[in-house]
């Protein structure tokens, strides 16, 4: 037990040697490092100082720098600011002097102004006295020329005055017509020059539509078939076509009327075909009618694409050319529109071809110059208009759209080709027989025309000939003198062209004659 108590009591003490022994050393070890430590902390805050303070340095030396930098640039600039006041203050100085001299002849000149005033209001009162003496030995000459005269100031007066009007008219009339004939000189023989080249180089004869179309038939026999029992055959196809038949007796023909050419021509096929097949009842003539009339549509696009091929001109919309073909079965004052347009589109290009002008675009606005006719019955206004309206929807060259809106001159005239489309839709048109108008018509056109020429004051008579192409006016010389009768020739002129609708030109002859009568006895 004792031993054990030995024991423990070695290794507990032995445990406190080591214990304190290792302390003893680790405590060593440990000021060692502190010491270490100190020296190496004071090493390194030496060192941190001396870098410190040499950078202190650098960077002091570099404010240094940049202080004296930024100091001459200051005193650069403010020396140059002072330099600039100085110069303005010195600009300054002399406008002020300037000023002053400029005050100093401002209040000269307003006292010379003021001086000046005086005197002109002394004058204006000199003046005003001076003409109101004036005035009062004028009024008093007006009243010893009234009393001498026998006439007031007021007539005398109009009188000048008429007979100042009367001379500027006849000078103004003397020198217009200087002008004109100098213009005619140039102009006449060139115009008739390129007109009668396009005529001649283009004639057509003209066969004059009418309304009625004659039907020749195989036998008499034919004509109770077309009637059909009790008429029913002969109104069924009236009903169908839109085209009143006559049948009388007229050997072996029938009469087919209408004014649309185009429903003659459909009747004219129709009937021809129905009598070629024999069988004439009214579900047959209908369905006769019917084909006909497509064949009929097929054949105006045949038409209208001949009558392109015919002038050189191509890429038209269809529609253009489905109208173009319908021409050939209108009709204008009895000449067919299509003929018609073909001889204006041949003169149109003959002179444009003259004049360097592009002759392939003046054909085809010459050709298409009359399409509105064609278009649907039921649109209102003119056709130069509608056709307008109808070549610009379908997208047509717009040189061609103008000619056709203006030929008629519903519109202004954009190129010189819609002026020649004009001329030779004129000539077409004025060419003897070309058209056909009604005796009524005709009369009440040739009675307005003297009417507007006998509305002129100094008028006598007036005579319309040449089937109101030529107009012959006479005058009364007393009141009409020489140089007053060619401006009384334009003024009708002009009147006409206002008032009156005519193709081609009419001719006003103005005659004036004197005549002194005396008797032997």
């Amino acid at each position: 037990m004792s031993e054990t108590y030995i024991f423990i009591a070695i290794v507990v003490a032995a445990s406190t040697f080591g214990f304190l022994f290792g302390w003893y050393i680790n405590n060593r070890i440990i000021k060692n490092k502190i010491v270490f430590a100190e020296d190496r902390a004071k090493q390194l805050l030496g060192n941190a100082e001396k870098e410190t303070n040499a950078l202190k340095k650098e960077k002091l030396l570099e404010v240094k720098d940049e202080w004296y930098k930024k100091k001459q640039e200051f005193d650069h600039e403010h020396n140059a600011k002072k330099n600039k006041l100085t110069a303005f203050e010195k600009q300054l100085t002399q406008r002020e002097e300037n000023f002053d001299r400029k005050v100093d002849l401002i209040n000269k000149k307003e006292q010379d102004h003021n001086n000046l005033k005086k005197e002109l209001e002394a004058k204006a009162k000199l003046i005003q006295t001076k003409t109101q003496e004036l005035d009062r030995l004028t009024q008093s000459q007006n009243i010893k020329l009234e009393k001498i005269s026998g006439m007031t100031s007021d007539e005398a007066k109009k009188m000048l005055l008429e007979n100042l009007i009367q001379e500027t008219k006849n000078e103004s009339a003397g020198q217009l017509k200087l002008i004109r004939d100098q213009a005619k000189l140039d102009a006449k023989k060139e115009s008739q020059k390129l007109t009668i080249q396009a005529i001649q180089r283009f004639a057509a004869d003209y066969t004059v539509e009418s309304t009625v179309s004659v039907l020749n038939i195989q036998s008499d026999e034919m004509k109770g078939r077309i009637i059909g029992r009790e008429g029913r055959n002969i109104r069924a196809f009236e009903a169908a076509t839109g085209v009143d038949v006559i049948v009388d007796d007229t050997p072996e023909a029938v009469i087919l009327s209408a004014f649309d050419p185009m429903r003659r021509e459909v009747a004219k096929m129709a009937l021809e075909k129905l009598m070629t097949d024999g069988r004439i009842h009214p579900s047959r003539i209908e369905e006769i009618v019917e084909k006909v009339r497509a064949d009929v549509e097929e054949e105006i696009i045949r038409v209208g694409e001949n009558a392109m091929m015919q002038l050189g001109i191509n890429n038209a919309h269809p529609e253009i050319i489905k109208c173009i073909g319908k021409m050939k079965y209108r009709s204008s004052y009895g000449q067919n529109l299509l003929s018609h347009s073909i001889e204006v589109a041949h003169l149109t290009g003959l002179m444009a071809a003259e004049l360097g002008l592009d002759a392939t675009l003046a054909r085809r606005a010459a050709l298409m110059h009359d399409i509105g006719k064609t278009v649907d019955k039921l649109a209102d206004g003119p056709h130069a208009l509608l056709g307008y309206e109808f070549a610009k929807k379908y997208n047509e060259n717009p040189v061609v759209v103008n000619v056709i809106g203006s030929h008629h001159e519903d519109m202004p005239m954009e190129t010189p080709i819609a002026a020649l489309v004009q001329a030779a839709d004129a000539i077409s048109g004025a060419r003897p027989g070309a058209r056909r108008e009604s005796v009524e018509g005709y009369v009440k056109r040739l009675e307005k025309l003297e009417n507007v020429a006998t509305s002129f004051d100094g008028v006598a008579k007036t005579f319309a000939i040449q089937a109101g192409r030529e107009i012959r006016v006479m005058v009364e010389p007393e009141k009409i003198d020489d140089a007053r009768a060619d401006q009384l020739a334009n003024d009708i002129a002009k009147k006409i062209e206002q008032e009156l609708e005519y193709p081609g030109q009419i001719k006003v002859i103005i005659i004036r004659e004197r005549r002194s009568i005396a008797y032997a006895k």
